[in-house]
């Protein structure tokens, strides 16, 4: 092709790719972020309010991203390294909600936290076909892959915790599942951390 050599046209070319899947998944989080946390608050759920937060940890990531596709290796671990930063902070956000309910105990109501779990399992399942053909291709991508998954694992554990206050008519089982996802949302900070940390020494 005229005008650059065969290479830099692959590399434009899986740029472009990589910034319209982007884009995309960039939406489908702001968007769901809107809902979730509307859902969460009427529904009294620290579990829906950690999914909230993962989609808006996720909308910015996605952002940062988008930034990062066309720079180069050292920008790209940078902007890896400060997206494990934020979901260490929505970690924490979830954990000052956890110790709020348990200093005002409030039960959930199950019917919303089930049906708005669905509703951003169906969301999040799209972002993860839409950025699966793109997790090896650098730091950058594969942070936004590491996000992605754990929001599927993130909505299975909200719905499974909004049957469990069904059954119990209580609120430990939100509260532990919450409890749960800011494990996961800690373990996966660090692993982003680590990776842009070891591409950072590496450049």
């Amino acid at each position: 092709m005229a005008g650059c050599c065969e290479s830099d046209c692959a590399l434009d070319a899986r740029q472009g790719r990589q910034r319209t899947t982007l884009r995309w998944v960039l939406g489908i989080n702001a968007v769901m972020f809107v809902v979730i946390v509307a859902a969460a608050l009427y529904s009294r759920s620290s579990a829906l309010f950690a999914d909230s937060f993962d989609n808006l940890g996720d909308a910015l990531t996605y952002a940062l991203s988008l930034f990062a596709v066309s720079r180069g290796a050292t920008v790209k671990a940078r902007v890896a390294l400060f997206k494990g930063v934020l979901i260490l902070l929505g970690a924490s956000a979830v954990a000052i909600q956890i110790l709020y309910r348990l200093a005002e105990p409030a039960t959930p109501i199950f019917e919303v936290m089930g049906a708005f779990s669905l509703l951003a399992l169906v969301a999040n399942s799209v972002c993860l076909g839409l950025l699966w053909r793109h997790r090896q291709e650098d730091v950058n991508m594969s942070s936004v892959w590491e996000c992605s998954r754990n929001d599927i694992a993130t909505n299975l554990s909200v719905f499974v915790a909004a049957g469990a206050v069904w059954l119990t008519s209580a609120a430990w089982p939100d509260l532990i599942v919450a409890a749960a996802l800011v494990v996961l949302l800690f373990r996966s900070g660090i692993r982003v951390i680590g990776s842009a940390r070891r591409e950072l020494v590496a450049a």
